[in-house]
């Protein structure tokens, strides 16, 4: 496990592609119990180790995640979350180019809890998602974006994007020709205040070894 940043409150970690963050009916292992089995060994805690998941990233999609350590931290964490003082940026490769090099994308959006799809709606019938995204590089049709997470609704980016004509590649719930290969999504940076020292504290982690799904990455 590559472990980011560490402390006595909080535990900062690349999460794997296809990792789920915890367990499901897949019986995989998952993020939550891989970082208790960390702390367990590095530390040599007897008996159950206790650990706070204060935010999540989709089963296919890599990068940054911070966990609480103590209950304590997680009820601080948790409520950075809810006020959006949990600041999340994404690397992403669209199929397609937008219109403009940067902006921001507002929608509404719902989710159908039997098909677990998200689509666009109307404000009757959806909650408000928002991003903002910078252009990076473009290269035969794709474009690498930096995007800047403003809300947190399931499958934002993914959905937000494919809605207008340039899903994610490799998509292989919202983008028709999806292709075989893994989602081009990385949670590239985070950054929250320290639930305890009241610190700024980033965190980055850039996919690939230098280049990612044909770009270059620093």
């Amino acid at each position: 496990m590559k472990v980011l940043y560490e402390d006595n409150h909080v535990l900062c970690v690349e999460k794997p592609v296809n990792v789920p963050v915890n367990a499901d009916e897949s019986k995989d292992m998952d993020m939550v119990s891989l970082c208790k089995a960390y702390i367990k060994e590095k530390y040599h805690k007897p008996g159950n180790v206790w650990l706070g998941l204060v935010h999540r990233l989709d089963r296919p999609v890599g990068g940054c995640m911070v966990f609480a350590k103590t209950s304590k931290a997680a009820s601080r964490l948790s409520e950075a979350v809810r006020t959006h003082q949990l600041d999340k940026q994404y690397l992403a490769v669209l199929d397609g180019t937008p219109k403009q090099d940067g902006g921001k994308l507002e929608d509404y959006l719902q989710k159908n809890s039997r098909t677990n799809m998200v689509s666009v709606t109307d404000k009757a019938h959806g909650r408000y998602c928002a991003l903002e995204y910078e252009v990076l590089q473009k290269k035969n049709g794709r474009t690498l974006v930096l995007i800047h997470l403003l809300t947190g609704r399931p499958h934002q980016i993914r959905v937000q994007f494919a809605s207008r004509g340039m899903p994610l590649l490799y998509d292989q719930r919202y983008n028709p020709h999806p292709g075989r290969g893994q989602i081009a999504l990385w949670a590239v940076q985070l950054s929250f205040p320290h639930p305890v020292t009241k610190e700024s504290i980033t965190v980055r982690d850039v996919p690939g070894n230098g280049n990612w799904h044909g770009f270059d990455i620093a």
